[in-house]
């Protein structure tokens, strides 16, 4: 099995989804790790532009030929642009999960709150291998 990165300039859920914040734009995909558990993703939903989503809510789901799981949003916006391609063509996902497979970016409510259900990248990764045992 290849290696599962954990990009240090992210941060994580502990379901799985990271967050990657550029002032008060929030770019929003799942983990490698969840990728490798979840096997072949076959289908992801995501919701429209100008659609709110809450902090801890669910955002949509993402269904692979072994699971269908709910998406949690680290953050509360409102979703200024989806990612067309991967809703297109969900496998592209598993090729670039933290580069060209992530799903939304959101303008935040209150880029200053702080992301309290986030882990940092040592964290999560610590919290993934011990799932792995």
């Amino acid at each position: 099995m290849e290696t599962v990165e954990y990009p240090q300039d992210l941060k994580y859920l502990d379901s799985h989804e990271y967050v990657r914040l550029d002032g008060e734009i929030a770019t929003i995909g799942i983990s490698a790790f969840a990728l490798d558990q979840l096997g072949d993703i076959v289908f992801l939903e995501l919701p429209e532009v100008g659609d709110a989503i809450e902090s801890g809510n669910t955002f949509g789901t993402i269904e692979s030929v072994k699971a269908v799981e709910d998406l949690l949003s680290p953050v509360s916006g409102t979703v200024i642009e989806r990612n067309e391609t991967v809703i297109d063509t969900p496998e592209l996902i598993a090729e670039d999960p933290y580069g060209e497979g992530w799903f939304l970016k959101v303008r935040m409510d209150d880029p200053d709150a702080p992301l309290e259900s986030t882990l940092s990248a040592g964290e999560y990764q610590a919290q993934v291998t011990g799932e792995e045992d």
